[in-house]
C-alpha cells in the first residue's frame, strides 16, 4: 500500500478521520451530497446545462404540461427561482410558454420538441456521471443503495 493509498482510504475516509466520525451517516451523506454535488454540477456544465434544467425537463416530460407554480412543488426548485430557470429554457426552445385557458394569469409551461432530445442527451450524461460516482459499487449494491436512500428521505419527507 501506498503513502498516498494509506492516507486516503478506498472507503472514502478522508486522512486521519476519527473512527466516531465515520461511523455517523449524517456526516457520511452530507460528504458524499458535497462531492456528488460537485461532480453532477461540473458534469452539466460540460454540456451548458445545470441540475435544475434536467429537473423541470424530466417533470414536465413525466407529468405533463404544469404551471410555474407546480413546477416548483414537483422539482423542489423555489418558486422565485423557477422564473429564472424557466427563462433559461424557454431562450434555448427548450419549453414552451402558453397562457393558462382557465387562468389568463398563469402560463402553462410544456416540454418542446427540442426539449424531449436535450432531455435524453441529458439523461446520457448524468447516467454517466453516476457510474463514476458509484464506481466501487456493482450493479446490485447500486440498486440497493438507491432503494435504501429512496426510503429514508420518504420516510422523511412525508407530510
Amino acid at each position: 500500500m501506498t503513502r498516498a493509498e494509506a492516507a486516503y482510504p478506498p472507503d472514502g475516509g478522508a486522512p486521519e478521520t476519527p473512527d466516531r466520525l465515520r461511523r455517523r451517516a449524517s456526516r457520511l451523506l452530507s460528504q458524499l451530497t458535497a462531492r456528488s454535488d460537485r461532480l453532477i454540477n461540473e458534469g452539466l456544465a460540460r454540456v451548458d446545462a445545470r441540475k435544475w434544467h434536467y429537473a423541470v425537463l424530466a417533470s414536465l416530460q413525466e407529468y405533463g404540461p404544469g404551471s410555474q407554480a407546480t413546477l416548483s412543488r414537483r422539482t423542489g426548485i423555489y418558486r422565485s427561482d423557477m422564473v429564472g430557470v424557466l427563462n433559461e429554457l424557454a431562450e434555448r426552445d427548450l419549453v414552451e410558454r402558453a397562457p393558462d385557458p382557465d387562468d389568463r394569469r398563469r402560463n402553462v409551461i410544456t416540454i418542446s420538441t427540442k426539449g424531449r432530445r436535450r432531455l435524453r442527451r441529458l439523461d446520457k450524461v448524468l447516467d454517466d456521471l453516476h457510474d463514476e460516482l458509484l464506481a466501487p459499487l456493482g450493479p446490485a449494491e447500486r440498486d440497493q443503495f438507491v432503494r435504501l436512500l429512496t426510503r429514508l428521505l420518504d420516510h422523511h419527507t412525508r407530510t
